[in-house]
This record gives structure tokens, sequence and C-alpha cells, in this order.
């Protein structure tokens, strides 16, 4: 058993064995590090295939294309100057109107509505009802339909951008927790507003979209301060803005994120309560007008009735 052949034997094998596991582990071991960062290559280029997916849709479709005979008149009477006016950009960009169709549309009903008016209004005035006016008053009730038809258009595009602020200022603080929470977990800030993006969607649908056009933009710009002050822009509301400024601020100076998420989250949570105490402050002046019209006569007539009554009868 103890034999110097077997001993030999015995250790050469093991000292074979020892070799070859020396030279085949860094063989057999995998690398971690390139793995993972593979990994989040893939998931990042799934995540701006994803992305641009969503925006393609046609059921989500962000961007409208002009149609022929509206996109026809605007070009043979409209300036150019008139369709590149930054500011009737940012306005249907804050209604959630994109692409050069809106700005189309809209500068060929400020074309069409006045003259449209204008002789709707003189023809009812002519021939159907003059409510006793003469040829001049009626003329110049035409021509204030005209100037109202001007800014119909303005009027319309206003009321989609204060329903559309309306939800996303409602929406954005608990949209904020969940940024701050998925932000916390580890989750990229583009990751975490591809996930607030879907699960606010139930609450906010315009909320919703800024967020997943936010997302791809962070995807594809050079700076991801543009995607943030796109936000703000698209928006037009201070909270968004103030989130906005903060995030920048974050990523130049490299302060954490978390913080700057969780103070302006207070923020905007204080907001909306300030103004939900404001909206029930301005309750008792709005139903003093009811009061007086409804509960008061009847209020005089329970109480004086029976006196009225009774006086009847003895009279």
């Amino acid at each position: 058993m103890f034999n110097i052949q077997n001993a030999v034997m015995v250790l050469t094998a093991l000292a074979a064995f020892a070799t070859i596991i020396t030279l085949a582990l860094p063989l057999l071991a995998s690398d971690k590090l390139s793995t993972r960062m593979k990994y989040v290559s893939t998931e990042r280029e799934a995540m701006r295939a994803r992305a641009r997916e969503a925006l393609a849709q046609e059921k989500t479709r962000l961007r409208h294309t002009p149609k022929g005979f509206v996109k026809e008149v605007v070009d043979r009477f409209a300036s150019g100057r008139m369709l590149e006016n930054a500011e009737i950009r940012d306005k249907l960009r804050q209604a959630g109107f994109r692409g050069p169709g809106p700005i189309y549309t809209f500068i060929f009903f400020r074309f069409v509505m006045p003259p449209v008016l204008f002789v709707l209004t003189l023809l009812y005035l002519a021939f159907l009802n003059d409510f006793g006016l003469p040829p001049m008053a009626r003329f110049a009730a035409s021509c204030g339909a005209a100037f109202i038809g001007f800014y119909l258009p303005n009027v319309f595009v206003q009321n989609v951008i204060a329903r559309r602020q309306d939800s996303i200022k409602k929406a954005f603080p608990d949209a904020l927790d969940l940024l701050l929470i998925c932000v916390e977990s580890g989750m990229s800030i583009e990751a975490a507003f591809q996930k607030v993006a879907a699960e606010v969607g139930s609450q906010s649908v315009e909320l919703a979209e800024e967020l997943a056009l936010t997302t791809a933009e962070l995807s594809y710009l050079q700076e991801r301060r543009m995607a943030y002050e796109n936000l703000a822009r698209r928006t037009g509301l201070p909270g968004v803005k103030a989130v906005a400024t903060s995030l920048i601020q974050a990523e130049r100076y490299g302060t954490p994120l978390g913080q700057a998420l969780r103070v302006m989250a207070q923020e905007n949570r204080d907001i909306r309560m300030a103004e939900a105490e404001k909206k029930a402050a301005g309750l008792p002046p709005k139903l003093t007008v009811p009061m007086i019209v409804f509960f008061l006569p009847v209020l005089f007539g329970v109480i004086l009735g029976p006196a009225i009554i009774k006086t009847l009868a003895e009279l």
C-alpha cells in the first residue's frame, strides 16, 4: 500500500490534474462585466425600439401630416414667416398637436373663418332676420363676426391647452413619486421615465404621452438637457419647468437625483393642495347668487305664508 511507485503515480496524477485545472480555469471563467455591459446595451436598444414603435403607432400618433387642400390654400396665401412662427408651434405643442399638419390646419382656419362668418352673418341679417337694424349696422355686425372668426382658432387651442394642462397638473405629483421610487431602486432615468409613462397612463393619458416622448428624446438626443427643456416647453406648467431645471442641475453638477425628485414631488403636492384649497375657498361667493335666487324666496314663503293666509282669512 505504501509502495513508492504507487505514491509517485498518485502524486504525478494529482500534479497533472492541478496543472490542467490551472490552465483551463481562465478559459472556462466568464467575463461578468462584459456580459452585463452587453446586456445593458441590448436592453437599451430594445427600449429605443419599443419607444419608437409606440410613437409610430397609428392609434397614438403624435405627428400629423397636412392635408392636400388645406396645404394648397395655406401655401398659396400664407407667408413663410407664419408657417415658421415659434409661438404658434409652441401653442400647438402644448395642446398636443405636433408636426406640420396642425400648423397648416390652424393657419387655414385663420384665413377661412373670417370671410365665412362675415358672409353667413351678412346673409342671415339680410334675408332671415335683420333685428330692425339699418344696413350700416348689419354690415358692422358682419365685420364683428369676421373679427371674432379670426380669433376662434386661438380660443379653441387655448381651451385644449387648459384641459391638457389641468390633466397633467393633477397627475404630475403622483408621477414624480413613481419616478422617485424607480430612480432610488437603481433604474436609469430612461427606464424610469418609460416605467412611469406606462403606469400613469390610467390617470392621465396626456402626461403618459409627454413622458413617453421624453423617453424617446433621452434615447437619441445628444444631451439630456435638451429632452428636459423640451418637456418643460411642451407642457408650459411652472411645476414641470421646475422639475426639468432640477434634473438639468442634477445632471450638470452631479447632485443626487433622488433628493431633487423628493423635494420637487413635495412642492408639486403642496401646489396641488393649495389649488384645491383655493377652489374650496371660492365656493361661498359662487353659492351666494343661487342661494338668493332659489332659497330665500322659499324661506320667505315659509315664514310669511301662514301670516298672509291668516290675514286674508280675517279680512
